[in-house]
């Protein structure tokens, strides 16, 4: 669900971004009045990619808080579980680093 999200939000920064970049194209392009309006509607995408970005990295963070208090409190609540869990953790890493070091 979160992966979904993430990837909506990162198509629709590139498209903002990829519609700045033409309307600065045409900007260059254009004099006069037209220029200088093709370049403000192009300053506009940008802070409104600007701010989908923003959202986007504050509802990560969010996230990512949540599961550090939820694993705080796991922690807190099961001490000695978790360093089971870690432990068969480590040892699995360890195994698959070991296995992967012979074959080079």
């Amino acid at each position: 669900m979160q992966a979904n999200n993430f990837k909506t939000v990162r198509n629709d920064v590139q498209a903002l971004l990829q519609q700045a970049q033409d309307l600065f194209a045409e900007a260059a392009a254009a004099t006069g009045k037209k220029a200088d309006d093709l370049r403000a509607k192009g300053q506009e995408v940008l802070d409104q990619a600007l701010n989908t970005a923003q959202d986007a990295q504050s509802a990560v963070l969010q996230t990512g808080r949540e599961i550090a208090a939820s694993t705080d409190d796991y922690v807190q609540s099961n001490p000695w579980r978790a360093i089971a869990i870690s432990t068969g953790i480590g040892l699995l890493v360890g195994l698959a680093v070991g296995r992967c070091a012979d074959r080079y």
